[in-house]
């Protein structure tokens, strides 16, 4: 059972028995942890699905091409540089070996397109919601799974046929890198254009769900005390 679903149980159980027992204080830790736990979850939710009625819901969806957008700046930016190009060139083509580009794909720096879809969703319509659950910070936890995640999809974009082979063909052209860049640009935009929002969705879903999941239970912790501070007060 998930983290959130077995929250919201928990809460409705306390309100529940708290009615039931006409014990006030449990009824409003019950029902203000349900509040907490609930709005959070919808909250999570809202990021991937659109709720009919809710401006700004289903925003990762609704900035699909600003991800492919950001996936191809950092490939064609940080790793398929003309520095990079001709250091693997040399190093690579040089012999008789197989090309292999995972080594030099490890020190590329994929921190910048976490922080370019934290941005898009901060801009956007869902940011002030975002703020009520902690601002960014609360996406932090994502960062190295996410991380991790577009290392090995760019891993295995470059160890494409495709690439390898546009690579070998330009090696003796007289304007080699230019063209090596404008080919290698061709393909990641059809690689990218074989992406659809919901293959998109999909993988940020399930590592937002897994780590955020914890957001909801923290909204039912803190709602059940503030449930049981209020019923001293009413």
């Amino acid at each position: 059972m998930n983290k959130s679903l077995l929250t919201n149980l928990v809460a409705l159980a306390l309100l529940a028995g708290g009615y039931q027992a006409d014990n006030q204080t449990a009824f409003y830790a019950g029902l203000f942890a349900f509040s907490g736990a609930i709005t959070n979850w919808l909250a999570i939710h809202m990021l991937f699905e659109k709720v009919p009625g809710l401006y700004g819901s289903g925003v990762i969806p609704a900035r699909f091409e600003e991800f492919k957008a950001a996936i191809k700046t950092l490939m064609m930016e940080q790793f398929f540089t003309q520095s990079n190009i001709d250091k693997f060139l040399n190093k690579e083509m040089g012999g008789s070996t197989s090309l292999n580009l995972e080594p030099v794909l490890e020190k590329v720096d994929f921190n910048p397109t976490f922080d370019s879809l934290v941005d898009v969703i901060a801009n956007s319509s869902f940011g002030s919601m975002l703020t009520m659950l902690g601002g960014t910070e609360a996406l932090q936890p994502l960062k190295q799974p996410f991380v991790e995640k577009m290392q090995e999809s760019v891993v295995q974009i470059s160890q494409s046929d495709s690439v390898k082979q546009a690579l070998k063909e330009q090696f003796e052209s007289p304007a080699m890198m230019e063209e090596i860049q404008a080919n290698i640009e061709n393909i990641i935009d059809q690689r990218l254009d074989e992406l659809t929002p919901k293959l998109v969705k999909e993988m940020v879903q399930k590592m937002i769900k897994q780590h955020l999941g914890w957001l909801v239970v923290w909204g039912g912790v803190f709602g059940g005390l503030i449930g049981i501070g209020s019923s001293f007060v009413a």
